[in-house]
């Protein structure tokens, strides 16, 4: 396709896992899920149909069981979010978010990210990215699988607005410089930070994070716009 980055996936940043899921995940799923989930699609998304005005859109990449998500989404009324994640519990857990909190600016896509911002992302469409702790496939073997690559980054850049947000998030030290050298090397983002920049107020600590804060962890943010 012309003007589109070039991004051969041969393997998945995730590995699907299956679980068991409590009572109330069941039935957010069945009962939510025909409102708030989208159907993955190979047209781009009409935001302004599926919410019902128009407003700053932003992405997040693998929500996990969507803690930050729903907070961050209750947050800033003013825009609107596309949380994206496979794994159907954590679909789960954050529909029972959006229930609780009535969230209405906020949809879900159980998809793969990279075909998702491909098919369902216009270009320049986006105000801001997250990816909060993605998988960092530790062992050297495994670094391939990591999402964070210059192939990504060229896509993400290519969705985002001018002026957009790609903020990424890890408290794996080693992913953090890898991350740090991608996102410095796409031309069409500029780092917002000399280096690593301090956790903005929008994006809540999560338990995890500060159990890791207390025990000397660190935790390593990135912010880069689209120039």
């Amino acid at each position: 396709m012309n003007g589109e980055p070039s991004l051969r996936r041969p393997v998945r940043s995730y590995v699907l896992r299956g679980g068991r899921m409590g009572s109330g995940q069941v039935r957010a799923l069945a009962e939510l899920a025909p409102r708030f989930v989208l159907p993955f699609s190979q047209t781009p998304l009409d935001a302004a149909a599926v919410f019902g005005r128009r407003a700053p859109l932003v992405l997040e990449v693998g929500f996990g069981m969507g803690q930050a998500t729903a907070a961050i989404a209750r947050s800033r009324p003013d825009s609107d979010f596309l949380g994206i994640e496979v794994h159907e519990a954590g679909v789960g857990a954050l529909l029972q978010r959006i229930e609780a909190d009535g969230l209405s600016n906020l949809r879900v896509v159980r998809h793969d990210a990279v075909e998702v911002l491909r098919s369902m992302i216009a270009p320049a469409s986006l105000a801001g990215v997250f990816v909060f702790f993605p998988d960092p496939w530790p062992k050297k073997r495994h670094w391939k699988r990591r999402l964070i690559q210059p192939a990504f980054a060229a896509l993400v850049a290519s969705r985002l607005a001018p002026g957009g947000v790609l903020h990424c998030a890890t408290d794996w030290q080693p992913y953090a410089d890898q991350i740090l050298e991608v996102l410095s090397g796409e031309p069409a983002l500029a780092n917002t930070a000399a280096g690593y920049a301090p956790r903005p107020t929008y994006r809540p600590e999560t338990k995890f994070e500060r159990r890791g804060l207390a025990l000397g962890h660190g935790v390593w943010d990135l912010v880069f716009t689209r120039t």
